[in-house]
């Protein structure tokens, strides 16, 4: 596993990203808004074959991306929770691809259910979410862990893809 250490001393009541909210409330809540939005509108249907092999493959990978994740953050004894101070820079796993596989998997997953429940409607807000957070959330990450792990966080940054 290759991580930047953090820097010695006791953690700042400030030490975190100060993002706008939780990650999954932003995906779930926006979900909710897509799914009420195709049952009120509800004139959309997907084609069957893309509700039973897209939809589960979405959901597959995005799950999957997510316990990878976990599993990765787990490994490096750091806080899933971003209003949590961060103990390290995780670099292995699915952070080998993608500098925000936590953010990818949601938005794979998130399509994957939409799709599955033969609602495009509420697929609609899904970039409006993404949007969100790249700015409200992944920016915001971004500058605490160069503030907080220097030259290591940017290095670590040219390497990787914010997304993919």
């Amino acid at each position: 596993m290759t991580t930047a250490a953090a820097h010695d001393g006791p953690p700042s009541p400030t030490d975190t990203a100060g993002v706008i909210a939780p990650p999954p409330l932003i995906y779930l809540g926006t979900l909710g808004i897509g799914l009420g939005l195709d049952a009120v509108i509800g004139t959309g249907s997907l084609p069957p074959a893309l509700r039973l092999t897209a939809g589960p493959a979405s959901i597959i990978a995005g799950v999957g991306l997510l316990g990878s994740f976990v599993e990765a953050f787990r490994r490096a004894r750091t806080p899933i929770d971003p209003s949590s101070p961060t103990q390290t820079v995780v670099t292995d796993g699915p952070y080998r691809l993608t500098r925000n596989p936590a953010y990818l998997g949601m938005a794979l997953t998130y399509a994957g259910i939409a799709i599955v429940a033969n609602a495009p409607w509420a697929l609609l807000p899904l970039p409006v979410v993404i949007a969100v957070i790249d700015r409200g959330v992944i920016a915001r990450e971004e500058r605490y862990l160069e503030r907080k792990f220097g030259t290591p966080y940017v290095d670590y940054k040219r390497r990787i893809r914010r997304w993919i």
